[in-house]
C-alpha cells in the first residue's frame, strides 16, 4: 500500500480549513514528455520548494514534480507552528555533538525563522504570520526543567525571548485551567501553512522553476550517458526526467523510492499519521479561549498542539496511528484530547477533521543524506518542519552548488535505524508509543 494514495484522492487536497480559506490555488500542469534539467526535485512540499527557489535564483535549471498538487502533503495540512530550535534540545545536542557543533545547529535554527520570514516578505506571502508559541505544562517536575531550560538559553545562547509562566499567567493566556505552567517563546511565529507552500511554490515558478503537479515519480534510475558522469532518470508516469542531480524530498511520503536514493534513509525515516480538527467559529460560544493569540504545544509525548485561526476557530491537533489508513472518524480522536483541555468546548461544533503523514527518526532530528553527487535525501524533521524544511531547502542547493558545510553538519549527527526492519519497525513503534501514551495518563 502507498501512502501517497491510502487516504486521499488522487489530486485532489484533503478537506481541511486551510484548503477552504486558501483563496485561488494555482494549477501546475502535468507532466507530458521526457525533458532534462540540471536538477529535478521530487516532492513540493517546503523541502522541495525551497531548494527549487533557491536553486533556480542561482540560475539552476530546476524541474520539481509532485505527485498530486503543491503543497498537499505535510506541508498544507500540520499545526503551523515555526518553533525555535529542533525536537531535541541544545543540551542534548551539547552532550552527543559538543559544544561548538551544537551552537552551529542553534545557528542553523534561528536562521531558518529569519529566512521564512524573509521569504515571506521578499515574496508577499500572506500567510497570517503571527508572534508567540506556548509550551504547555503538565506536571511541575517538567515545567521546572522547562524554566531552567529558558535559563540555560538566556545564559549560554543570549535567547531571553522565553517567558515563564505560572498556573493562572497559562490560564489567562489560554483559556484552559488543566496546565501548572508553561514557558511562552515571543520569537517563535505561527502562520497558515498550505498559504506559505502556495507562496513558495509561486516563486519558485518566478524564479525560472518548471513545476509539474499530478506527476508520480515511480523510479530513480542511474545510467551511463556515455561521458564521464552518470545520468539521473526521473521515471514518472507520463514521461522520464534526465537530472545531473536528484532531490528526494518527499519526507513521510518517500515510501520505496527512499531505497532507491539510499537505505540508509529508508531504515531511519519513520511515517506516522497526525489529525487536526477545525472548530466552529468560536464568536458565538466563547471569548476566552487564546485570547492573546499565540500557538500552544504540551508537554505530553504524544504532543497536543492548537491555535486560533484568523476567523476565530481552534485549530487542534491530536493523536497519532502507525498504521496506513487515517481513523474512519477523525472528529472522535481529535476531539477527546481537545476537550480535556477546555472542557467548555464539550458541544462544539467541528467543522473540518482531517489527517497528514509526517516524518520521524529514532533520535528525532533529520535525517540529511547524500548518497552520491547526484542524489540527495532529506527527510525526518520529527515535528519541527515548518522552519527547518524550508531552511533545508536552501542547504540543499548550497550544497548542490559546492558550499556543503552546513549540509555536511546535519548529515554527521549520528542516526540510528529503527529496530524490526521493513515487517516490525511499524508494530514496535506503536507498542512503545502506546507505552509512552500510557505514561501520559497515569502522569
Amino acid at each position: 500500500m502507498n501512502l501517497l494514495f491510502s487516504n486521499d484522492q488522487p489530486g485532489q487536497y484533503p478537506s481541511s480549513w486551510y484548503v477552504n480559506s486558501a483563496g485561488d490555488i494555482p494549477v501546475y500542469p502535468t507532466l507530458t514528455q521526457d525533458l532534462t534539467c540540471d536538477v529535478c526535485v521530487v516532492g513540493g512540499g517546503y523541502t522541495g520548494l525551497s531548494t527549487a527557489l533557491h536553486l533556480a535564483q542561482q540560475g539552476v535549471n530546476v524541474i520539481l514534480v509532485e505527485a498530486h498538487r503543491m503543497g498537499w502533503g505535510a506541508s498544507g495540512r500540520n499545526g503551523g507552528q515555526l518553533g525555535t530550535g529542533f525536537n531535541k534540545d541544545q543540551q542534548w545536542l551539547t552532550a552527543k555533538l559538543g559544544e561548538h557543533r551544537a551552537k552551529a545547529l542553534w545557528d542553523i535554527s534561528e536562521a531558518a525563522k529569519a529566512l521564512i520570514k524573509q521569504l515571506i516578505n521578499d515574496w508577499t506571502i500572506d500567510c497570517h504570520l503571527t508572534p508567540g508559541v506556548t509550551s504547555a505544562q503538565w506536571r511541575q517536575r517538567d515545567l521546572k526543567n522547562e524554566i531552567r531550560y529558558a535559563e540555560y538559553l538566556a545564559t549560554e545562547y543570549r535567547y531571553e525571548q522565553l517567558k515563564p509562566l505560572d498556573a493562572l499567567g497559562m490560564a489567562e493566556l489560554t483559556g484552559s485551567e488543566v496546565y501548572c505552567g508553561g514557558v511562552l517563546d515571543e520569537g517563535a511565529y505561527h502562520l497558515h501553512p498550505l498559504k506559505l507552500a502556495i507562496g513558495l511554490a509561486r516563486a519558485a515558478a518566478a524564479s525560472g522553476t518548471q513545476l509539474f503537479e499530478n506527476t508520480w515519480v515511480t523510479d530513480i534510475r542511474q545510467s551511463s550517458d556515455n561521458s564521464v558522469r552518470q545520468a539521473t532518470h526521473v521515471v514518472t508516469d507520463h514521461g522520464v526526467i534526465q537530472a545531473d542531480s536528484v532531490v528526494l524530498a518527499c519526507n513521510g511520503y518517500q515510501g520505496k523510492l527512499a531505497s532507491k536514493v539510499s537505505k540508509h534513509s529508508r531504515d531511519r525515516v519513520m511515517p506516522i499519521n497526525n489529525f487536526i480538527v477545525a472548530t466552529e467559529p468560536l464568536d458565538d460560544i466563547t471569548d476566552n479561549i487564546l485570547p492573546s493569540d499565540v500557538a500552544v504545544a504540551d508537554s505530553r509525548f504524544v504532543v497536543n498542539y492548537y491555535r486560533r485561526s484568523h476567523d476565530n476557530r481552534l485549530l487542534f491537533g491530536g493523536g497519532e496511528n502507525y498504521g496506513y489508513r487515517f481513523p474512519a472518524d477523525i472528529a472522535s480522536v481529535v476531539r477527546k484530547p481537545m476537550t480535556e483541555a477546555f472542557p467548555q468546548l464539550a458541544d462544539c461544533r467541528i467543522d473540518y477533521a482531517w489527517g497528514g503523514t509526517l516524518a520521524i527518526t529514532m533520535n528525532r532530528m533529520p535525517c540529511f543524506y547524500r548518497h552520491s553527487r547526484q542524489l540527495i535525501c532529506v527527510s525526518g524533521y520529527s515535528g519541527h518542519g515548518v522552519a527547518l524544511a524550508v531552511m533545508s531547502g536552501k542547504i540543499i542547493s548550497e550544497a548542490l552548488l559546492g558550499r556543503h558545510e552546513r549540509f555536511d553538519l546535519l548529515q554527521s549527527i549520528p542516526a540510528h535505524p529503527f529496530p524490526g526492519g521493513s515487517h516490525l519497525r511499524s508494530p514496535l513503534l506503536a507498542l512503545a508509543m502506546t507505552w509512552y501514551a500510557l505514561r501520559d495518563k497515569l502522569g
